[in-house]
């Protein structure tokens, strides 16, 4: 069984219904979970919200908060992940923010991914540093981190 699935037979044993946010993955975290066949009982939607613009007007980042901690930054993340369950039926939701590459900075690195899981209960965040191991594989690696925090929080 995939990663992908285990999330979804976990969330079905929980009644939790999913959402995901994201930015530096494009789509590719809803994509991995309604790849698998029925699906559609746990996932709820999924966001794709690349530019600043679309976090804002799709899921209530606040613009001080981008200008005070940048797109990258777990208080993004955050609020993705909360404006996700605000503008959704979903109860549970994934959130991930980063730089995928090319390119970075001295202080934002390429590889740097924020994610945030929330529900009613509150949100967690963490920052990975995936180094610079090239667009294709900062983007896989963050589907699967994400997935990974899912389960995680659907078996706690």
């Amino acid at each position: 069984m995939s990663l992908a699935s285990d999330v979804l037979d976990a969330a079905r044993d929980r009644g939790v219904l999913i959402a995901t946010a994201e930015s530096c993955t494009g789509g590719l975290i809803a994509g991995a979970l309604t790849e698998v066949p029925g699906s559609s009982d746990v996932v709820d939607r999924g966001f794709v919200t690349y530019s600043n613009a679309a976090k804002q007007q799709m899921l209530d980042v606040r613009p001080q908060t981008l200008v005070a901690h940048g797109a990258v930054s777990e208080q993004v993340a955050a609020e993705m992940a909360s404006g996700a369950l605000s503008h959704s039926d979903a109860t549970m939701t994934v959130s991930v923010t980063g730089i995928a590459g090319p390119g970075g900075s001295e202080h934002k690195p390429e590889g740097r991914v924020c994610f945030a899981v929330a529900n009613a209960f509150g949100i967690s965040t963490e920052t990975v540093e995936f180094g610079p191991l090239g667009r294709h594989r900062v983007r896989a690696a963050s589907v699967d981190h994400a997935l990974r925090l899912l389960l995680r929080a659907l078996r706690n």
